[in-house]
């Protein structure tokens, strides 16, 4: 609001203040004031105005919008009114007026808050008119009363929507109304109050992750109706949170929204050099912009594909120009490459997010390369960490090092192991591992998968009508990696709570809703199980319990006489065996270091 504004709202909040002056007199005379006393009120009203706009001054009363009048408003008009009130009786009284009718100083104030909150009632009422006349697209609200107030209350001052009705998953609510709109059926008749209201677009107001909110997916899509959503609390930075935003799978998951020890990790990251290895990965990228956020000095980003570092460096150098990045062509497998880059940066913090992870490219022809990188990588950039005096060292793990059977998630365990190992040697690093699930989107996720194959027309291919993942989004896990880094202590396994597991077949069919299309249109096909896959994955291997930490969301896996592995024995067979060796040796060498690994067929 600019200055001009200012004086006029004071300009007439003191002629609401004169005017209130005369009904107080007028009231206080039974609707007629005599003559004497109308003197007498000529004479003090100027001190009143004086003492009433001295209150608004002091209490910031004229920096408010009329148009955007509630609650939080009206108690500021009672607080200024009560100080102006206090002020203007002040002067009055010290001036002693000859019989003046002291019963006006407690009407006044009752009548100027009556007048001031109706004023801005009006306007209010006249702006959101006005806003309704011209706005335009019709829009249905999903959700209980409660859910849809919030969201009534976030759509205020919108040009862009105008609601139209509520559709309610409780039918004790229907037939009732909210801020004049009225709630017109329940989720089975969402395609009819579309239909009546001509509404083509639902804002879902239930929680995410709600069953609510999956039922009114598949209600919706048969009726051809557009979902939107409020934008959730860690995007508010990045986009309008006032402004509805397009359904994402997310929104269907009831992933909660990860809380941070922000004080922590500023203490750890800020002014900090941090080093992450496959920076250019799904992880490893989200890794680096949440780092970013939190005023790392320098960020030192590693990765074996040129492109993904490339395109890494764009994103960064534009969010934050502020920060000195340095970007690496280079692979974990490379010792030498790896010394030199961290003996140049001397990083405080080191991310190792880069490794061979898809089950069946690893299976079978590239056993060997799993191993190079995922468990001689993990040794030298665990080494790395140590040698440059690093005070944290974190890993990336994964779910599949439980109990495992496939290559994959054997060379993940060993990986595992070895950090525990090397934690030994470097007592001044803290090196800790963190385990979580699926990641939603990420690189080879079913996600983008099936995103493709309904693209194409369909069909969806899914292993197994019973096959279940623990899934979690992209932010979420690493934020919890950071977490994980920030809490962890020398050699201790992070264990991620992944929430419900889920069925790969229900994740399909609500991607089919989400794109518009039905079952009808895109079909699944079972392929059956893939080598070396499970119908389900483990968090925690069975001799394995877990202590709770500080965070809600992260336990610590504890083993019960815990393995050794030796380093130079594994460096020493990854030499020996060349760069062909046979697929039994490399499971049998496997199977030699964990017992627990058990090879399908």
């Amino acid at each position: 609001m600019n200055r001009s504004n200012n004086y006029l709202q004071i300009a007439a909040d003191a002629a609401l203040v004169m005017l209130a002056w005369w009904i107080a007199f007028w009231l206080r005379f039974n609707l007629e004031i005599p003559a004497e006393f109308e003197d007498l009120a000529w004479r003090s009203l100027p001190w009143a105005v004086l003492g009433y706009t001295a209150g608004w001054i002091l209490t910031g009363l004229h920096r408010q919008v009329w148009r955007y009048t509630g609650l939080p408003e009206l108690r500021q008009i009672a607080l200024a009114v009560l100080l102006s009130a206090a002020l203007a009786s002040a002067m009055i009284l010290m001036l002693r007026y000859e019989s003046f009718p002291r019963s006006v100083m407690v009407l006044h104030p009752l009548v100027v808050v009556v007048l001031l909150a109706a004023v801005r009632g009006a306007w209010r009422s006249l702006g959101e008119r006005s806003n309704a006349a011209v706005s335009g697209q019709p829009l249905l609200i999903f959700g209980n009363l409660h859910d849809a107030s919030d969201a009534l209350r976030a759509l205020k001052g919108s040009s862009q929507w105008q609601t139209v009705g509520i559709v309610s998953p409780l039918t004790a609510e229907v037939g009732r109304s909210l801020q004049g709109i009225a709630v017109l059926g329940t989720t089975n008749l969402i395609a009819n109050c579309a239909v009546k209201t001509g509404a083509g677009t639902v804002l879902i107001a239930s929680p995410a992750g709600s069953d609510e909110r999956r039922e009114v997916l598949m209600q919706s899509t048969e009726a051809g109706l557009t979902l939107l959503t409020m934008p959730r609390p860690d995007e508010w930075l990045r986009t309008d949170g006032s402004s509805p935003r397009k359904i994402e799978l997310e929104d269907l998951l009831g992933r909660q929204a990860v809380e941070l020890d922000v004080r922590g990790l500023a203490e750890l990251f800020s002014g900090q050099t941090v080093f992450i290895s496959g920076a250019g990965g799904s992880i490893g990228s989200e890794l680096c912009r949440q780092i970013a956020r939190l005023g790392v000095a320098r960020l030192i980003c590693l990765d074996a594909s040129e492109i993904a570092i490339y395109k890494l460096e764009q994103e960064l150098r534009e969010a934050h120009p502020q920060m000195q990045g340095f970007y690496y062509t280079a692979n974990v497998r490379e010792l030498d490459r790896l010394q030199a880059i961290a003996g140049l940066h001397k990083p405080s913090v080191f991310f190792h997010a880069a490794a061979y992870k898809h089950v069946p490219l690893m299976e079978s022809h590239n056993e060997i390369e799993a191993i190079r990188t995922n468990i001689l990588g993990t040794l030298h950039a665990a080494r790395v960490a140590g040698a440059c005096g690093a005070q944290k060292f974190v890993l990336i793990s994964t779910d599949k090092a439980v109990n495992p059977t496939n290559i994959m998630g054997a060379t993940k365990r060993m990986a595992e192991l070895v950090v525990q190992s090397v934690a030994q040697e470097y007592a001044g690093t803290e090196f800790v591992s963190v385990r979580f699930g699926n990641v939603l989107g990420s690189s080879g996720s079913v996600v983008p998968l099936f995103t493709e194959q309904i693209a194409r027309g369909g069909p969806i291919t899914v292993t197994h009508p019973d096959i279940v993942r623990y899934f979690m989004t992209i932010p979420e896990a690493a934020r919890l990696v950071l977490q994980a880094g920030l809490m962890g202590r020398s050699g201790q396994i992070y264990v991620l709570d992944m929430g419900e597991p889920m069925k790969i077949a229900d994740l399909a069919r609500m991607m089919i809703r989400l794109l518009g299309k039905s079952e009808q249109e895109i079909s699944l096909t079972y392929t059956g199980l893939r080598p070396g896959e499970k119908l389900f994955e483990e968090l925690l291997a069975d001799d394995e319990t877990t202590e709770p930490t500080s965070h809600p969301k992260l336990r610590v896996a504890k083993t019960s006489g815990q393995q050794a592995v030796g380093i130079k024995g594994v460096t020493d067979w990854v030499d020996a065996a060349g760069a062909a060796p046979a697929s039994g040796d490399v499971r049998a060498w496997l199977q030699s270091h964990l017992p627990e690994y058990k090879p399908q067929g």
